[in-house]
């Protein structure tokens, strides 16, 4: 992958070979052209590690055995919001996941994140991942 032109997003170069995932969350547009225009309907697919899905799913719905806590006792059942509170289903998973460290490491402000704070102060940056990754395999509404 590389850095697109107006190093907005990153892109896949044709015919490249591939390259580890590693411990990451790489997106892409699947139209780099629609991207580079703008066009707010282009879409992007989300690159995670082998397994983090499960894993996330499970921090997701049971708060991995105490590190956290369920995210549809606030979000709702389908963690498409609930009130005031926001839908987590299928956003983006680099968005996901830049939240919960900003909420963890005390960068995000307001009720919510001082809220968020202590659900998120025992999770690990693989943990971070994998909820981003679950929570973006999930259909948005």
């Amino acid at each position: 992958t590389y850095v697109s032109s107006d190093a907005r997003h990153r892109v896949l170069v044709p015919d490249s070979g591939t390259e580890p995932i590693g411990h990451r969350i790489i997106e892409t547009p699947l139209d780099p052209m629609q991207t580079s225009i703008r066009n707010p309907h282009s879409a992007f697919i989300a690159y995670v590690p082998p397994g983090s899905i499960a894993k996330g799913e499970a921090l997701v719905k049971n708060g991995g055995a105490g590190k956290t806590i369920q995210c549809a006792i606030c979000h709702g059942d389908d963690l498409k919001g609930l009130g005031e509170v926001p839908r987590l289903a299928g956003l983006q998973p680099v968005y996901i996941a830049r939240q919960l460290i900003c909420m963890q490491n005390g960068s995000s402000a307001g009720t919510a994140a001082a809220l968020m704070k202590k659900v998120v102060a025992n999770l690990s940056e693989d943990d971070i991942i994998s909820i981003s990754a679950y929570l973006g395999s999930l259909p948005p509404k």
